[in-house]
């Protein structure tokens, strides 16, 4: 018999075959699934990669979701650090305490963005997904355009107040995504990330607290 005219019944077995080959070799080179499935990619991560930044690292859809919503929130949080470290007369401990939140979300905006690209995410997913109040679909704590306007339009002591409010809401925000991540997260590196984030501003919170009252 040629192969012109193969009989239905041995159409779906051939069918059959070459679907269960076809799902060996994509065992044999799985990487990560978006929906939240985790395997193990086929290239070895670089030498110089950042720790939990390997492509063959697992990772689920929490992951994905935190490196999507933390990226812009660190970004607006070197946003007003900035607005208030290009004022005159800024208080040494405010400086101080500027530039302590740009040293540290900076680099980890770094490791966000090559987390998104290499598991194939959009790394601008989160930047509109809400500011100001907390919805369904929003990120906890992000200012509103207005109240960045605000922070820019403030001077003297009204600015070092409405920085320090401001970013207090602002980490309180931060924390409860990371302890989201924590508790729901798959890849190392992000979850490591986010328990730093908890313990890092958890602090930073109670300082700008201190700062407040003694004002």
């Amino acid at each position: 018999m040629t192969h012109r005219f193969l009989t239905r019944a041995r159409v779906p077995a051939l069918v059959l075959a070459v679907g269960l080959a076809l799902a060996a070799c994509a065992a044999d080179d799985a990487g990560h699934d978006m929906d939240g499935t985790t395997g193990t990619g086929g290239s070895s991560p670089s030498s110089d990669a950042p720790s939990g930044t390997a492509t063959d690292a697992p990772f689920n859809a929490a992951d994905v979701m935190f490196a999507q919503m933390m990226l812009p929130h660190h970004e607006q949080a070197i946003e007003m650090s900035d607005a208030l470290l290009a004022k005159d007369g800024v208080s040494p401990e405010l400086v101080d305490l500027a530039e302590q939140v740009k040293a540290a979300q900076g680099p980890e905006i770094d490791t966000l963005t090559g987390w998104l690209d290499d598991w194939g995410a959009d790394a601008g997913a989160g930047a509109d997904a809400g500011h100001g109040d907390h919805g369904d679909h929003g990120m906890a704590g992000m200012m509103s355009a207005e109240d960045l306007q605000a922070l820019e339009d403030a001077t003297g002591t009204d600015a070092e107040r409405l920085f320090l409010e401001q970013m207090v809401a602002h980490h309180e925000g931060a924390v409860e995504m990371a302890q989201a991540e924590v508790s729901a997260g798959e890849h190392a590196g992000a979850v490591e990330m986010a328990r730093s984030v908890v313990d890092s501003q958890t602090a930073e919170i109670q300082q700008m607290r201190d700062l407040l009252a003694s004002r």
